[in-house]
């Protein structure tokens, strides 16, 4: 009984949320209610990208707690998180899958392969960044991206 005592007297031990993004709320935010559905799409990155969004979802950064929530179909999705430059062969199943997905929706494009190709500019098999292909409401820089930015992102989206 020693345990539980000591845990019921601990309480709850967490970080405070660090102070909102700089860049100030998405004005379609208000529409999510401060939670989100996020579907993920790789376009045609390296997979640099995806193991940092699986670590901004993980347990150290942790995005669910301001209201972002993977899910697996768009159908289900407020989000669409693009990765990757867009290749020949997914330009129409991206165009499909942000289709499929209800109003409001907003597409975030994340790294530098989905903002202006990357390494992959001129390749062969390269359509173009996500943007020449779908509407990008928001943009995440880097080559990958850190977690704590693409938290920022999100963080942007909901509101909180």
């Amino acid at each position: 009984m020693g345990l539980l005592r000591k845990i019921r007297e601990t309480g709850r031990v967490a970080e405070p949320a660090p102070p909102a993004p700089g860049g100030g709320v998405l004005p379609s935010a208000r529409e999510f209610g401060g939670s989100v559905q996020v579907r993920c799409v790789d376009a045609g990155s390296c997979n640099g990208c995806e193991i940092e969004i699986a670590s901004a979802f993980g347990p150290v950064y942790d995005a669910e707690r301001y209201g972002a929530r993977l899910v697996a179909s768009p159908r289900h999705a407020d989000v669409a998180l693009v990765t990757g430059p867009v290749t020949r062969n997914m330009a129409e199943p991206l165009r499909r899958t942000v289709a499929a997905m209800g109003e409001p929706r907003l597409v975030v494009a994340v790294g530098d392969c989905a903002l202006n190709c990357g390494e992959f500019t001129g390749g062969y098999g390269v359509e173009g960044a996500v943007g020449d292909v779908v509407p990008v409401d928001l943009e995440v820089p880097g080559c990958p991206p850190r977690p704590e930015e693409i938290v920022a992102a999100l963080r942007r989206v909901t509101g909180r």
